[in-house]
């Protein structure tokens, strides 16, 4: 490498270099201490719920009225991919998804544009619409999670305590916002019996208004005196439910004392909405999330601290329990990552030692904890956090990074043996290997630039992959041509009996085995070549037994634990269904904790859960297990009992997803304008679907249909009467479900006071035709004298996708992996989608659909990183023929990827699939060594089959070196679940392509230039 000479001006600056070297060293190791630990990397839901009610409407109507309204409105919002929207009779639930090229500092502008589009449009939506309502925090992580309970405490007493619990967690500086769990609305309930008011000949809607008129705060005016002013206050308030029992009603010249006619008590809505349970126990539940940019450490240790300060002031038998502790799993995450590091470290320090003896070793050592001071040095300036993407890189860096330091020790080794000074055989690999490291080392770092530019949320998850190899690839570099000449100057000794003779290392021992075998393959380079060729081919056919997928599952213990009931399950069947299954696991020695959630799922306590939509006939469990065996214990035994014992429920176990949430891992979407076409597809599809063995538990996302009592009101009749369909509308919904008529202010709460029939009048359908209409002359008609009523059904729930009903069909996978089982199911899928007429069609979904998503991101940035490669390429070799040659040895790792996941039937994924990218990079980095050697070779004199001959022996013991060092460097990942596929295809590739690079390559330089061997004709 013309110009300054690096190393030279290192050995000449030896006082500064070891200044630096301590100064790296020392804020490396504080930087380290300092960096903030998390799980996995933040990554932005691009997903907003935007929600109306519309009271007493059907599905259908709530569809056409308000869903498709504001999903045409959203449609002028160019950001977004698609809607997917749920609808059940009075309300919608829209996710508005943003495209995965949306950048995430562009999310907050496009939900401000939603909002205000939406709020433009509020005023053309049916008359008593309520909404639309936003959430943009649907993405909110709770890492931590406590359930409160107290054996003999009421749940307002929870509540109370709970309230503040949270004030004390929100004081945290780390903690963002707390929320409350299974939290029950309270109401004060006035049940009366139609009976009872028939017989003093009361009116409902009487009560009705003296309970609202006695409670209400008005202004009663101010009195202006000449020198001040008094404001005047008139009492009546209720203060306690004894006051709302003894408030007089006045009717027919009588007054009646509201606790004599009707049944008046404080309790929680009914139905209720939703419930947390712990371990068998109704609890209270506490949702901590923390402050972007937060140590999740740093909180955890807060967190706890506060847990002890609240313990100590609850009352005995009140207790607060850990339910999610994600400062204690990150903890466990990070030990492991640091002992995989470690292992890693002593690998590749051991292949230094071994290869390159004690004080080469030793030179190659002291350079790897410099490069990585200097990473976590740059890692801090940049926000870089250790999370499970950030180790990973680093391990996988770390076979990486030490081959610039193995190539300039080996050399500098190789001249003292040469019989060179040590001044001069350090500065040397700077002159005759800087530039070809730099390159190869830029070339490296290029493999993962679809990682770090791919436009994506997957992307977005494992950038620092990119920013962490990248940054370490290039310090590498530079500690290689500064800091490790001068090491080596200190540390190397000056050969007393060296041979002069250059080539005398060369000529004993292995090398001649392996000359003999060059000059073989050159001879035979036809052969070679094919032979190769011949792999290649063959491997991308073995790819089709190599199991797929997208992201493996998470290692976590935890296990989540879907049940469904039908749809017209109420509150109560669900919570039955859920406390069955508690029952069954509550002694199962594999499991610590069971929290239980009606109504709704778990909130987001691990950034990918696929959160659940809420539901009254939903229940899900977080089963914490205890250990990796002991969850597929447990998972087993669940699905057995879901096989057995839950006969109404349509049950589903999984383990925690890795990356982006799929949900089902297969899924076909059937869309079209018909309801009853689409079920009908749907059902179709379902059968295929059925008939495949690793597929379980098919089911739709539609539900079934449910009963409706349709009330048809004869008009004449009502006219005559002078009643509307309006009023008796209301006077049912007052009856049945009841209406709040005022609330009972106590504290902070407020309390609504709801009238309503009792129990057993409002719960019997044949006690509807009695419902009382009242007249406007104090009398009353049964509703079955103004209306008919029929018993009917309708659609319980309705799914769309950009306006269009879409029904998904979706199962789990059973003995096989997502993608494979979706392209088995093709073909059918395939003909029966032809045989659809006009309008309909089915899609892909399901793991297969983002595997899909997040590869075209990648392969997106695919041509930008193969011109990068090109551009380096050529201004290394200045030679198109050349930087051919070198490209042709890119893909030859999939002949050992393909052969090493098909022996072992490892799954290739998305992980999988980054490694053989950045793969290519390594194997052109060695390529571009060798091939620098051979040009070097040639403008010294020597003729071209010796050169290619020589340079594939010198090279080899420096190739040899750092693809073991990179190849044992994975070692400690293939235990990792996340990590382990991309670790086996990095270590099967590269071991191939290094045998390759040192035959197939020689072979092929020899076939372009026409080599001859010397002296023949």
């Amino acid at each position: 490498m013309k110009g300054i000479n690096l190393s030279e001006w290192a050995l000449k600056h030896q006082q500064m270099i070891a200044f630096l070297l301590l100064l790296l060293s020392v804020t490396g190791i504080l930087a380290y201490t300092s960096l903030g630990q998390k799980e996995d990397p933040e990554f932005t839901i691009k997903t907003m719920v935007v929600q109306a009610y519309w009271p007493g409407s059907s599905a259908q109507q709530m569809a056409d009225q308000v869903t498709d309204k504001i999903e045409r409105k959203l449609q002028e919002v160019a950001e977004i991919d698609y809607t997917s929207s749920y609808v059940k009779p009075g309300e919608t639930q829209i996710k508005v998804n943003l495209r995965e090229d949306v950048p995430p500092k562009a999310v907050p502008d496009v939900w401000y544009q939603v909002r205000k589009k939406l709020g433009d449009i509020r005023q053309t939506l049916p008359q008593g619409t309520q909404g639309p309502f936003f959430n943009d925090e649907f993405g909110d992580t709770f890492g931590n999670m406590y359930a409160l309970t107290g054996d003999g405490f009421s749940y307002e007493d929870l509540r109370r305590f709970a309230d503040a619990a949270r004030n004390e967690f929100l004081r945290v500086s780390d903690v963002n916002k707390v929320d409350l769990i299974g939290k029950q609305e309270e109401k004060i309930y006035v049940e009366m019996s139609t009976a009872k008011l028939a017989s003093l000949g009361l009116d409902p809607a009487l009560i009705a208004s003296t309970l609202a008129q006695t409670n209400a705060v008005t202004a009663a005016g101010t009195v202006q005196t000449t020198s001040e002013q008094v404001r005047l206050t008139v009492g009546g308030e209720f203060d306690s439910v004894d006051n709302i029992r003894a408030i007089g009603i006045h009717a027919g010249g009588r007054t009646f004392r509201l606790g004599d006619i009707a049944e008046v008590h404080r309790g929680f809505i009914e139905p209720a909405a939703q419930r947390m349970r712990f371990n068998g126990t109704e609890t209270m539940g506490l949702a901590v999330s923390m402050r972007k940019g937060g140590d999740v450490i740093h909180l955890g240790s807060q967190l706890d601290e506060t847990v002890r300060r609240i313990r100590a002031e609850l009352p005995v038998g009140v207790e607060i329990h850990a339910v999610s502790d994600q400062p204690r799993v990150v903890e466990h995450s990070v030990f492991e990552f640091k002992k995989s590091l470690t292992e890693a470290v002593v690998i590749v320090l051991a292949v230094s030692f071994l290869s390159l003896g004690v004080r080469s070793g030793l030179v190659v050592a002291m350079s790897i904890p410099l490069v990585l001071a200097m990473t976590f040095l740059a890692m801090y300036v940049l926000g870089i956090e250790l999370q499970r993407i950030s180790l990973g890189a680093l391990i996988i860096a770390l076979g990486l990074l030490v081959d610039d330091a193995i190539i300039a020790v080996e050399m500098m080794a190789l001249k003292l043996e040469q019989g060179w000074d040590k001044f001069r055989a350090a500065t040397y690999a700077y002159t005759a290997t800087a530039f070809p490291m730099l390159t190869g080392t830029l070339i490296t770092a290029a493999g993962f630039l679809p990682v770090g530019f791919a436009k994506s949320g997957t992307g977005e998850y494992v950038f620092s992959l990119f920013q962490v190899v990248g940054i370490s690839l290039l310090l590498s570099w530079v500690v290689a041509v500064l800091f490790t000449p001068y090491i080596g100057f200190k540390l190397l000794k000056q050969e007393a009996h060296a041979s002069h003779d250059e080539d005398a290392v060369y000529q004993s021992g292995f090398y001649v085995k392996f000359r003999h075998f060059i000059d073989f393959c050159l001879t035979h380079r036809r052969w070679v070549i094919a032979i190769t060729f011949a792999a290649f081919a063959g491997s991308l056919a073995l790819f089709k037994v190599v199991p797929q997928q997208f992201f493996p599952a998470s290692d976590r213990p935890e296990l989540i634990v879907d049940l469904w009931m039908p749809k017209a399950s109420t509150f109560d069947a669900s919570e039955r269904e859920v406390r069955d299954l508690e029952r069954l696991l509550k002694r199962d020695a594999d499991i610590e904790a069971v929290t239980s959630f009606v109504g709704n799922g778990a909130p987001r306590f691990y950034l990918p859960l696929d959160v659940q939509t809420p539901n009254l006939n939903l229940g899900e469990l977080m089963v914490m297990t205890k250990g990796g065996e002991a969850r597929e214990r447990v998972m087993a035994k669940i699905d057995k009992l879901f096989d057995e014992r839950f006969a109404n429920v349509r049950g589903r176990v999984l383990r925690l997803e890795n990356g982006p949430p799929v949900g089902y891992p297969v899924q076909f979407r059937v869309f079209g304008s018909d309801n009853a076409k689409v079920r009908e597809i749907g059902e179709r599809v379902a059968a295929i679907m059925r008939d495949n063995p690793n597929l379980r538990r098919v089911n739709v996302d539609w539900g079934e249909r449910v009963k409706r009592m349709q009330v048809d009101v004869d008009q004449d009749k009502a006219r005559v009467l002078g009643v509307s369909s309006g009023q008796i509308k209301e006077a049912l919904q007052a009856s049945l479900s009841g209406t709040p008529v005022t609330q009972y202010r106590e504290g902070d709460q407020g309390l609504d006071v709801v009238a309503r029939l009792v129990e057993a009048e409002r719960t019997d359908l044949n006690n509807l035709k009695d419902a009382k209409i009242y007249l406007r002359d104090g009398k009353f008609v049964p509703v079955s004298q103004v209306a008919r009523l029929s018993l009917e059904s309708e659609d319980s729930e309705l799914w769309r996708r950009n306006r269009i009903p879409t029904l998904t069909v979706r199962a789990d996978v059973s003995g096989g992996q997502a993608p494979d089982v979706t392209r088995v199911l093709m073909p059918k899928i395939e003909e029966l989608t032809r045989a659809l007429p006009l309008g309909y069609g089915i899609d892909v979904g399901g793991a297969t659909e983002s595997s899909a998503k997040a590869q075209k991101s990648v392969f997106a940035v695919m041509p930008v990183t193969v011109i990068i490669v090109l551009l380096l390429l050529m201004i290394q070799l200045q030679d198109m023929k050349k930087t051919g040659m070198v490209l042709l040895t890119a893909p030859l790792g999939l002949i050992g990827v393909s052969a090493i996941m098909a022996a072992f039937h490892i799954p290739f994924g998305f992980v999988a699939m980054l490694g053989v990218i950045a793969l290519a990079g390594m194997i052109i980095r060695n390529s571009v060594i060798l091939v620098v050697q051979i040009d070097h070779d040639v403008a010294a004199g020597v003729p071209l089959w010796t050169a290619i001959v020589e340079s594939a022996v010198r090279r080899l013991r420096p190739i040899v070196l750092t693809a073991l060092a990179a190849i044992l460097g994975m070692v400690p990942l293939t235990h990792s679940v996340f990590w382990g596929p991309m670790a086996w295809a990095i270590m099967g590739g590269l071991a191939v392509a290094t045998l390759l690079t040192l035959v197939f390559l020689p072979a092929l330089y020899a076939a372009c230039y026409h080599a001859r061997r010397p002296g023949s004709n």
